[in-house]
């Protein structure tokens, strides 16, 4: 584990709730947010929450592995080596490319900008790719293990979960530095990562099979 001696110092994560387990979703992996409801990847497929109730509204059968995002129109879902676009309407995958490991380590995913943002496991990356062909725009290098990605009003985080412990990190997308720690409770580890486009980041907790809804800080 890599250390944290230069980075700014950890505030508490404010958990504000929590959500599952589903029956029949063992754990999560996966997260992503249309505005209306929150996405889960699960062994099921994709879940449509009402974050309001808690309650699964729908269920989207597919392989549904790793990172979720949605662009506006359609969901995509990592899947093995694949990224598959998905119509939300009736779960049919419209497209696929490839995913930009090529090996199955891709674990977040979220669109901003145009581009759909790939968080790399144990490569400790986060990759811009073109949405249609998979061609990789840049990449920005993180000092720990990406789990999840999210993009909110200009801000680019990213989740970590290495050992008992799990963080949110807001970093420069210029350059990577760390800006902002948000430490998790101990053993809440996440999973995947989506912000609601407002005060509120949604975060997979893996073989928790849970959900949780932590409160973003907010700058003057």
């Amino acid at each position: 584990m890599s250390s944290n001696a230069a980075l700014p110092p950890a505030r508490a994560a404010e958990v504000v709730r929590e959500y599952g387990p589903y029956p029949g979703a063992p754990s999560i992996a996966g997260v992503s947010h249309d505005g209306d409801r929150v996405w889960a990847a699960t062994a099921l497929g994709l879940l449509a929450i009402d974050p309001s109730s808690g309650e699964v509204q729908r269920t989207l059968p597919c392989a549904a592995d790793a990172g979720t995002a949605f662009d506006g129109r359609h969901l995509y879902q990592i899947a093995d080596t694949r990224i598959q676009k998905i119509d939300p309407a009736d779960g049919r995958v419209v497209g696929s490319i490839p995913a930009p490991s090529g090996q199955g380590s891709d674990s977040g995913l979220t669109w901003a900008e145009g581009s759909l943002w790939v968080g790399q496991y144990r490569d400790r990356k986060i990759v811009q790719i073109d949405p249609e062909t998979g061609a990789v725009r840049r990449t920005i290098e993180s000092n720990r293990f990406v789990t999840g990605v999210t993009w909110v009003d200009g801000e680019l985080w990213h989740a970590t979960w290495e050992g008992d412990e799990s963080e949110l990190r807001r970093l420069d997308p210029k350059d990577g530095t760390v800006v902002e720690r948000l430490a998790m409770p101990a053993n809440a580890g996440i999973s995947g990562l989506e912000s609601d486009g407002a005060d509120l980041f949604y975060c997979g907790g893996g073989g928790s099979g849970k959900l949780r809804a932590v409160r973003r800080p907010r700058r003057a």
